[in-house]
């Protein structure tokens, strides 16, 4: 068996799409000598990774234009993750390449996959709601709430009884 040591291999990646941003995760344990180059319409990642330092080069020619100055990466132990800033904020990419090709080592990250287009702001999520619900429980005395009988009475309740041993 020869192993090549020159050959760079690209390093499998996912994307997930948001309305500002586009996040990229290349999936590198261990890396070291991360390199990532933001330019209008393309990103070059290359890192050496694992124990045996394997050298991985990306080239990515973008579906769309993306601004280098405020797009950031950033590296963990288990990967590197990229977000790139949308030149044209709130327009949704249907893909990541600007080639429609199936790249083996690229995959859509479903975890974090949002349909943000479908969402309008008369329809939050659960959790929206929920935060805004939370939000709005603050200190206002205009909201009455309703009275719950016995809440201010210090009459002892059967809860208070003394529990008997166990065996």
């Amino acid at each position: 068996l020869c192993i090549r040591r020159n050959v760079r291999q690209p390093a499998s990646a996912k994307w997930y799409d948001r309305r500002d941003y586009v996040f990229i995760e290349f999936c590198v344990e261990d890396s070291k000598d991360v390199n990532v180059n933001f330019e209008k319409s393309k990103l070059t990642f290359s890192c050496l990774g694992g124990s045996d330092n394997f050298k991985h080069l990306n080239e990515i020619d973008l579906f769309n234009n993306i601004d280098p100055n405020e797009s950031k990466h950033k590296r963990t132990d288990r990967s590197i993750l990229c977000c790139l800033r949308k030149g044209e904020s709130g327009q949704a990419w249907p893909r990541l390449t600007k080639e429609r090709a199936k790249l083996n080592w690229l995959s859509v990250d479903f975890n974090n996959w949002k349909d943000w287009e479908d969402d309008s702001d008369e329809d939050m999520s659960n959790f929206d709601r929920f935060s805004e619900m939370m939000n709005n429980m603050g200190g206002d005395d205009d909201v009455d709430l309703p009275e719950v009988d016995g809440a201010d009475d210090d009459s002892p309740d059967s809860d208070d009884e003394k529990m008997p041993d166990l065996e």
